[in-house]
């Protein structure tokens, strides 16, 4: 029994969408295999069946040659499957041993044995060489130490396979290197990981075969040692890619937003962000770096409305915003990009068609008199689908029926046409195929060299590189430190995104 898992046949349907057509996949025991495809191609869904949270319509599935039938995680469990998915499952405010153990806590006269769940904790991640405090509690954790509990915890529920979805997506460099190595020791230690990614040169980092998907279909597998980026790259698209054309000289005009000593509390009652200056002129992008958590969120909520401000200014064109309604700071020249697509960036319960549109579905020429003109909101909804390649069975489908790359390229596509002075863009590409991520870079940068003022925060150091033409990195809700693209490295930000390094004073360099 050479493979870990085999699956033959799998076809899954949904609602106007075919999303994994006869697939085949066989997956070598004690190897990295990556699995790569455009938003739609069928991953999530084909990961998912494996998981046992969907059963396949048709199709077999094989674990260590054994064929199985999965009806909840709860059988993949039983069976030595594990997922890390992108959005991690843990409790914030339980212990790494307590979330370590969640589901298989340890007893003794009948209680929880702490002390037993922390030892587990302890040889685990000796074991694994996964450095985690057993007695630190999750929400005071990096991104990187949540993910080594996630896989800890799969690894003491007796995973052999683990699935790794968009592990990278959050991680600094340094963090990434250490992932890396966890997998090699994994891999070492006869375990199989499944690497989802987007990210072609991870994909040669790492992994020992790759299978791409296009329209729910298997294109190829084949030895990654065997395939070059620019080989995957026109398998997952169907059609060669073009160069990256140079950007061009900034050339920028007025002052659009002004951020005077800033300070915002978060939900924990502490100090989100911290006496932060900023100014961000016409025809620039200015982007935000850091690991998640360490104030972007606040400064972008509290720019937008979204967010109380404990003290400090917001000036939109000249004009005081501070402690403004979303809807009058919209009103003033703001479009914003969210970074939570599903819960704050559209309603799932609406079709495309109307969050396209949403915000601005009151006024001409989407309604006049109260009354919707459907002709022209369709037509408008049609060219922004076909325009930012929007994969739906109809305009009038729910957004609940679109994959997450295809529910955020709505909200940018709702976004990017309000044609606003100020563009606010938290996580445009997240999750995003390599077509689309190219697409919606393209665009950003359309409309710096247009004119618009846009703030971008990004976690992926390739789009902060590709284009930013200044770069803030803050850490513990600070501004620690101000470069350009082409005077620093991934690896010098990543070392300010960690607090390994701030700068004394931070200056603009605009």
């Amino acid at each position: 029994m050479n493979y870990a898992i085999e699956l033959e046949d799998i076809t899954k349907r949904f609602p106007g969408v075919l999303a994994n057509d006869h697939v085949n996949l066989s997956v070598k025991k004690g190897a990295v295999h990556a699995l790569v495809g455009e938003n739609g191609a069928g991953k999530s869904t084909l990961m998912n069946i494996i998981y046992g949270l969907y059963l396949p319509d048709s199709g077999s599935i094989r674990i260590n040659g054994k064929k199985v039938v999965f009806h909840s995680p709860r059988d993949a469990i039983a069976n030595g499957l594990g997922m890390v998915h992108q959005h991690f499952m843990l409790v914030p405010s339980y212990t790494v041993a307590e979330n370590l153990v969640l589901g298989r806590e340890p007893r003794k006269n009948g209680l929880f044995d702490r002390a037993k769940a922390e030892e587990t904790t302890r040889k685990l991640s000796e074991q694994y060489h996964l450095e985690v405090d057993p007695k630190s509690v999750v929400h005071n954790l990096s991104v990187g130490t949540q993910q080594r509990v996630e896989i800890l915890k799969a690894l003491h529920f007796g995973a052999d396979t683990i699935i790794l979805d968009e592990p990278t997506a959050v991680l600094t460099p340094q963090e990434i290197d250490d992932l890396f190595n966890t997998i090699r020791v994994l891999v070492k230690d006869r375990k199989t990981v499944i690497f989802i990614t987007h990210k072609l040169y991870e994909v040669k980092s790492i992994s020992n075969q790759v299978t791409v998907l296009r329209k729910g279909k298997v294109i190829d597998t084949l030895p990654t040692k065997e395939v070059t980026e620019n080989d995957l790259a026109r398998m997952m698209v169907g059609e060669k890619m073009e160069p990256i054309p140079a950007k061009s000289t900034i050339q920028v005009g007025e002052k659009i937003l002004e951020i005077k000593n800033l300070v915002v509390g978060d939900s924990m009652g502490s100090r989100a962000v911290r006496n932060v200056l900023l100014e961000v002129r016409e025809g620039e992008i200015v982007t935000l770096a850091g690991v998640e958590g360490n104030g972007q969120t606040e400064l972008v909520e509290a720019i937008t409305g979204l967010h109380p401000i404990d003290s400090g200014k917001v000036y939109l064109r000249g004009k005081d915003i501070t402690g403004k309604t979303p809807d009058e700071i919209r009103r003033q020249g703001l479009a914003h990009v969210p970074g939570d697509r599903i819960s704050v960036g559209s309603n799932r319960s609406s079709s495309v068609a109307e969050n396209l549109i949403a915000r601005r579905h009151r006024q001409e020429p989407f309604s006049k008199k109260g009354w919707t003109n459907l002709q022209i909101v369709n037509k408008f909804a049609e060219d922004l689908v076909d325009r930012f390649n929007i994969k739906t069975s109809s305009i009038n489908a729910l957004a609940s029926t679109l994959s997450g790359g295809n529910l955020q390229k709505v909200v940018v596509a709702r976004e990017f046409t309000f044609q606003a002075p100020l563009l606010v863009v938290s996580q445009p590409t997240r999750g995003l195929d390599i077509a689309s991520t190219r697409y919606i870079r393209d665009v950003l940068i359309e409309m710096r060299d247009n004119g618009h003022a846009i703030i971008l925060v990004s976690t992926d150091l390739d789009e902060v590189f590709s284009v930013s033409d200044r770069i803030l990195v803050m850490y513990q809700g600070e501004v620690v430190g101000e470069f350009t693209p082409e005077k620093t490295t991934r690896e010098e930000l990543g070392l300010y995104m960690i607090g390994a390094r701030r700068q004394s004073k931070v200056e603009s360099i605009a």
